[in-house]
Parts: structure tokens; C-alpha cells; sequence
């Protein structure tokens, strides 16, 4: 078995499960993995934590290229930007974006360029584009792969109790 690092909960302190939503606005969790987060060990808590990783770096990778992998992590520090060094640099462009969209004049101080078909929009915009596209893709992998598992859950209980 594999050792895993110890892996802190994606939470933001802006959760939507409680209110109904399968998937949280805020980490972008199904409602269920939030719910049972601590009772998951380190191996279930990290694919959970790549699933998410891969779905936002998919999304930022399509608005913007990293052209300077050190800058972009020297100017995060220099900045005083929280993120994960542990993971994609992408993720990290997402937290950038998070902590400081409206003050960066330019994204190539950071070792960044705004793909072609993204450039005269906003850095506010894309981060609000990032997060919703971001969500979105959360939900789809919900409704494809978990939601009709449950389901399926719920007719064999159903049946059983009958």
C-alpha cells in the first residue's frame, strides 16, 4: 500500500451541501464526501483531492499558459499567496487569481500569458469563468459517474426492506 502525505481538507469555508447542493459551490465536493471527509484515511482523502485537482488545472490550462513555472512560484511567495507547492501549477494560477485578480497589471510578471481567445477579458472575469466552468465540471462528473450509483443503491435498499 502506497504512503500518502497527510492531506488537508479542500474546504473553504463556503459549503453549499448544507442548503441541498450535491456538489459544494464553494470546494467543489459531492455533498457525500463532505459529509463522510473525516472518516475517509489518507488514500480516499487524496483521490478525492487529485480528482479535484485535475478538473481545476483542466480549467485553467484553457484561459491561460504558464510560460515560467519558477517566477509563477516565486512571485506566489514573494506575494504571500497561500497555495499548495505539492500541486499542479495550475491550481496555483487559481488561487492567484482568488487572492489578487484586480490588483495584477500583468501576467507575465507572474510567468503567465492569457491564452489568445481569453485576452481583453478581465483577470476578475476569468476567475469568476474559472470557478463556474469549474463547478460545472464537478456536476457533470457527479450526474455521469456517482448519481446514478446512488440511485442504484437506493432501489436495492428499497427492494430489500420490501
Amino acid at each position: 500500500m502506497a504512503v500518502f502525505k497527510r492531506v488537508k481538507t479542500p474546504c473553504v469555508g463556503v459549503c453549499s451541501t448544507g442548503i441541498g447542493d450535491s456538489v459544494c459551490r464553494g470546494c467543489k465536493r459531492f455533498a457525500h464526501e463532505v459529509i463522510d471527509w473525516n472518516a475517509y484515511d489518507q488514500e480516499q482523502r487524496y483521490l478525492i483531492v487529485k480528482r479535484l485537482e485535475a478538473f481545476l488545472s483542466q480549467v485553467v490550462s484553457r484561459r491561460f499558459e504558464i510560460f515560467d513555472e519558477g517566477l509563477l512560484q516565486r512571485q506566489m511567495q514573494h506575494q504571500q499567496v497561500r497555495f499548495n507547492p505539492d500541486s499542479d501549477p495550475y491550481c496555483w494560477v487559481f488561487d492567484l487569481l482568488k487572492a489578487g485578480a484586480s490588483q495584477i497589471r500583468n501576467p507575465g510578471d507572474f510567468g503567465l500569458r492569457v491564452r489568445p481567445e481569453w485576452q481583453g477579458v478581465a483577470l476578475t472575469q476569468l476567475r469568476d469563468q474559472i470557478d463556474h466552468d469549474y463547478y460545472e465540471l464537478s456536476c457533470a462528473h457527479y450526474e455521469r459517474f456517482i448519481e446514478p450509483g446512488l440511485a442504484q443503491d437506493a432501489l436495492q435498499k428499497a427492494a430489500q426492506n420490501t
